[in-house]
């Protein structure tokens, strides 16, 4: 009975864990997939949306501050990221090497900024008093605020989902994605587009930026933990698939959090990165590869 309740108990901390990548890795799916851009400064578009929620819930706590605080981050870290895509990315989206080494300068000209104006050691989001609670199943107790992440990242994935295949944008999006000059010469304005879901995938950084400020303190490199892992989890979904990466988010968590039962965190961390070095030897392509023109020039 012990061994199932460990495993049942490790299986939601591996989901959890899980919600966090995947939450961080959606931006970057969207936009390596539809532009091919290696955004270096994604964990920072994470940081700016933790900043936004600690300044709203500050001025208005509990649970009306976090309602606020979830579209306040997502449409800040949008307007960041929409700022960041028509001044730089788009004039250096031809040249990957020269965006990747640009967006990592802003990475640590927005680090020193957030130093600058909240200091080096990080701040606190003051989450609702009843996030504090456990809700319990039988003998199982989870953590409510496990549970509302859970609940966050499940909304953004549906919410997404439904954008991409039930909308007008999401037909356009579709349509740049598997053949730009194709949908370039039918009319689709492609920078426009382009322009629209690197903000989408910067807002969803945000609101990953809320979900990690309600787990500890916001600090000007809170993004740089969980750039790695979601580099991880997008490269073993296969480049560009949302579904992919959603699967690879949850094969990473739990593979994480049962390592954990025989070794600490930092070897747990490692053997999750071999995991990911192992299965692309075999599957370069990722868990699932999409079918896009946009990866094959």
């Amino acid at each position: 009975m012990g061994v199932v309740l460990l495993a049942a108990s490790q299986g939601f901390n591996g989901l959890s864990v899980a919600s966090l990548y995947l939450l961080a890795a959606l931006g970057l799916a969207l936009s390596f997939g539809l532009m091919r851009v290696i955004n270096m400064a994604h964990g920072e578009l994470l940081m700016f949306g933790g900043y936004i929620a600690y300044l709203v819930m500050k001025l208005v706590p509990g649970t009306a501050g976090l309602a606020l605080a979830l579209p306040a981050a997502f449409i800040g870290s949008a307007l960041l990221g929409a700022v960041l895509e028509t001044t730089l990315i788009r004039r250096l989206s031809s040249r990957p090497l020269d965006t990747l080494l640009a967006t990592w300068g802003v990475s640590l000209i927005l680090q020193q900024a957030a130093r600058t104006i909240f200091g080096p050691i990080g701040v606190e989001v003051r989450a609702p008093a009843w996030m504090n609670a456990a809700v319990t199943f039988g003998p199982l107790s989870f953590p409510a605020t496990r549970l509302l992440i859970l609940g966050l990242a499940a909304a953004t994935l549906a919410g997404l989902a439904l954008l991409l295949t039930r909308t007008r944008l999401g037909l356009l999006v579709r349509a740049v994605n598997q053949d730009r000059m194709m949908a370039a010469a039918a009319g689709i304005d492609v920078r426009r587009i382009d322009l629209a879901v690197f903000a989408l995938g910067s807002g969803i950084a945000g609101l990953a930026g809320v979900a990690f400020g309600l787990l500890g303190p916001v600090t000007p490199t809170v993004g740089q933990s969980y750039i790695v892992p979601a580099f991880l989890v997008v490269v073993m979904g296969g480049l560009g698939s949302i579904a992919g990466s959603t699967v690879a988010a949850v094969i990473l968590g739990l593979v994480s959090a049962y390592a954990q039962v025989f070794v600490d965190v930092s070897v747990a961390q490692v053997l999750v990165l071999v995991l990911v070095i192992i299965f692309i030897q075999f599957r370069p392509q990722g868990v699932l590869a999409p079918r896009s023109r946009a990866l094959d020039a």
